[in-house]
């Protein structure tokens, strides 16, 4: 990417000019105390990026660079789409990847070397200092999801710690949006001025929490922690809400740690936790809480479109959970362009279908954060998935589903095809809140059960139940 003609450009000495002028300046302006590190792409992931073997070749020029103390090696660039998402890789990639990258480059240079890229757990930074990788690690989002975790490491309390899932949705998320960065399973990170500190309740209550999802057991978590009597109903056999169907997605059983994470946290405070215990009026009346949080989340949405009783047709939970058979061709109709449609389209191209995906928006995964959405093309690209955009349903009779485009009006057809799978969102479920109606009891609602959105904004609104009651 260097085209320049003068002292900056051509020669490998010429090139470096730049770096080396910018250690000088550097320490030239901090003094002779401070420790100067400089971060490099150990592969750029690009057709003419760098690699370990360009950085090996100008190995002594950075060794004599002698005010420069250490290398920071990553992977990826901002050069393209296809190394982009390295520089905050998500869940889909494998834990310390750069690790083999960044034991190459130690080997021949005479600096400190730390290393970064999907280290989220204590236990695998060890595993790459014994294994001589680097002499340092480098864990920005495992901070950010857990600030305490380095004193909780130090004192063996590994189980504790609250891992980073590498979902990107809060911390370079919310950085893209413009907004400060956060954490979903850490709401208060970013908010530590807003929401302060948690506070003991004044008097001891009795808090009924309505669903064990993850804006559920954040609330119940909260309003333990503060000292309130906190009692846990899930009408299912575990805890964990959508989360359980999210780490069914092909590379996405990290996202379960939510539910692991949580989980240890309800057993610190204290939560009595009842499993197959839907929540109605009767057992409300028969509790008689002081406050009840109700987080029963939602369910599957069917449009109102024409389907005929002859079409094959699943919703995205059917088929995550194994509960339809596909057949060999399959229809996703995608409406909210988020981790839903892409997720099951990629599950069912891995299982042998040949997948159409129609997306109503205006490219695959829209509403997901921008390193998630760049892995996941890549990933639909290499299946053969086929694409559609603009297209939103219009029905289906027989093996034919119509779209029509949504920006030009016209039709789309797809013929030949076994099974429709509807990825068309979710709606509220209300039936305990209607039930409460007109009752004299202190009610709040958190997550989808308020609006269907995503993990973040339950376990944000269940933080704040939890701290309000």
């Amino acid at each position: 990417s260097n085209f320049r003609t003068d002292q900056y450009g051509g020669s490998a000495e010429n090139r470096f000019r730049f770096i080396s002028e910018c250690i000088a300046e550097t320490r030239r302006l901090v003094g002779p105390e401070k420790i100067i590190g400089i971060r490099i792409s150990a592969e750029e992931y690009e057709p003419d990026g760098l690699g370990v073997q360009a950085w090996l070749k100008i190995r002594e020029q950075f060794n004599a660079e002698t005010e420069l103390d250490f290398v920071d090696v990553i992977a990826g660039s901002m050069m393209g789409p296809g190394g982009s998402f390295h520089v905050v890789p998500p869940m889909q990639i494998e834990h310390a990847y750069v690790a083999p990258k960044s034991a190459a480059i130690k080997a021949v240079m005479d600096k400190t070397v730390m290393v970064a890229g999907r280290i989220n757990q204590p236990q695998q930074a060890e595993e790459v200092l014994a294994a001589g990788q680097a002499h340092m690690v480098g864990m920005t989002r495992a901070m950010i999801a857990d600030p305490d975790m380095p004193n909780k490491a130090k004192a063996g309390n590994l189980d504790s710690i609250r891992a980073c899932i590498g979902c990107n949705q809060a911390c370079i998320g919310h950085f893209h949006m413009g907004v400060p960065i956060s954490c979903i399973q850490n709401p208060v990170s970013g908010r530590e001025l807003k929401l302060g500190t948690r506070a003991n309740a004044e008097a001891k209550r009795k808090v009924l929490i309505a669903g064990g999802g993850p804006g559920g057991m954040r609330a119940a978590v909260e309003a333990a922690n503060r000292g309130h009597n906190v009692i846990l109903c899930e009408a299912a056999t575990q805890l964990g809400g959508q989360t359980l169907l999210g780490q069914l997605l092909p590379n996405r059983s990290e996202f379960g740690g939510i539910t692991t994470n949580l989980k240890y946290e309800l057993d610190q405070a204290g939560v009595e936790i009842r499993l197959n215990t839907p929540v109605n009026r009767a057992l409300v009346e028969a509790e008689q809480p002081d406050a009840i949080i109700i987080a029963t989340g939602a369910t599957p949405y069917t449009p109102n479109v024409e389907i005929a009783d002859d079409v094959h047709c699943a919703d995205a939970w059917q088929i995550l959970r194994g509960e339809i058979n596909p057949g060999a061709n399959v229809v996703v109709a995608d409406w909210r362009c988020d981790w839903v449609g892409l997720g099951v389209a990629e599950k069912l191209a891995l299982e042998g279908c040949n997948v159409h995906l129609c997306i109503n928006g205006e490219t695959l995964g829209q509403n997901l954060q921008l390193y998630q959405r760049l892995y996941w093309a890549g990933a639909i690209y290499k299946l053969g998935v086929k694409v559609t955009h603009y297209a939103r349903l219009f029905g289906a009779d027989g093996d034919t589903v119509y779209f029509h485009n949504n920006v030009s009006g016209e039709p789309i057809i797809c013929e030949g095809v076994d099974t429709l799978v509807m990825a068309q969102g979710h709606t509220q479920e209300i039936t305990l809140a209607n039930e409460l109606e007109g009752m004299d009891l202190e009610i709040h609602m958190v997550g989808d059960c308020l609006s269907p959105r995503s993990a973040e904004e339950a376990i944000y609104e269940g933080l704040v139940a939890g701290r309000n009651v």
